[in-house]
């Protein structure tokens, strides 16, 4: 699918176009909208402007990184407070009673009705979208890597993270591995599988749309602090267009791909 402006969905955002290129973009966290049947979920706007209802600075990145490949970036727009895009339907973490210490009210003893209506208003949408571009892709005979999206805060639990971001990857590690070593080899401490670790049950959108399609992949995470404004911002997202093809193309030659 062509794109040539952002597209506003009732549960998604569609930015950036397709030019032929191997990727495509997907952020679960990037907005913080929340329906209006939700009010404000029993929170504050500060409490719900902190990274437990958004990942901070990654919408920036990705619609900056879309522009510069140039690839279609899908994005989430409602919070990760009212549900969890990165999380399978009833995972005990799709919607959360407390996140980092808050808790939040409106998301206490919720109906079976009020799950099911997250889910079908939000989280179904956002992901039969993101299906939509891959089976594009992949009927059109085209090598497609699909890349997810985050950042993470610099802090957890009193506990300082060192790492500028992090990659991660569960069943196929052969692209998060070539990029770990890129970004290393630009200076910056990089975590493998850190500060978190995909697995089959804490992701959603890489098991589904990645490993399951058997399709090349990679998730990556950014350091909040380092893309809270727009010159972090541009800055990764100059980065991230400049190694994301390099690492494809060092998989091409080391794993018989066609770039």
């Amino acid at each position: 699918m062509s794109v040539d402006q952002v597209l506003m969905a009732e549960s998604f955002v569609v930015h950036g176009r397709d030019e032929g290129g191997p990727f495509v973009l997907v952020s679960d966290h990037a907005g913080r909208a929340i329906p209006p049947e939700l009010g404000d979920l029993g929170l504050s706007a500060q409490e719900r402007a902190r990274h437990i209802g958004w990942d901070i600075g990654i919408d920036g990145v990705g619609r900056k990184l879309a522009d510069l490949l140039p690839a279609v970036l899908i994005e989430q727009v409602y919070s990760r407070l009212v549900i969890d895009c990165n999380r399978a339907p009833g995972h005990p973490t799709s919607i959360v009673q407390v996140s980092d210490g808050t808790t939040v009210p409106r998301n206490q003893n919720i109906s079976a009705q009020d799950r099911a209506w997250r889910e079908q208003t939000i989280l179904h949408p956002y992901h039969a979208r993101i299906r939509q571009e891959l089976d594009a892709h992949v009927a059109a005979g085209r090598q497609t890597v699909v890349v997810a999206l985050h950042s993470f805060t610099p802090s957890m639990h009193g506990k300082q993270r060192p790492w500028h971001a992090g990659l991660l990857h569960n069943h196929d590690s052969r692209l998060a591995r070539i990029m770990i070593a890129l970004l290393q080899k630009a200076g910056l401490v990089v975590g493998d599988n850190e500060p978190y670790a995909l697995t089959d049950t804490s992701d959603y959108t890489i098991p589904q749309h990645g490993e399951q399609r058997e399709l090349p992949h990679i998730e990556i995470e950014i350091r909040q602090d380092l893309i809270a404004d727009d010159a972090g911002q541009t800055e990764w997202a100059n980065r991230l267009a400049r190694v994301l093809p390099q690492a494809w193309q060092q998989f091409c030659e080391q794993y018989g791909e066609s770039a």
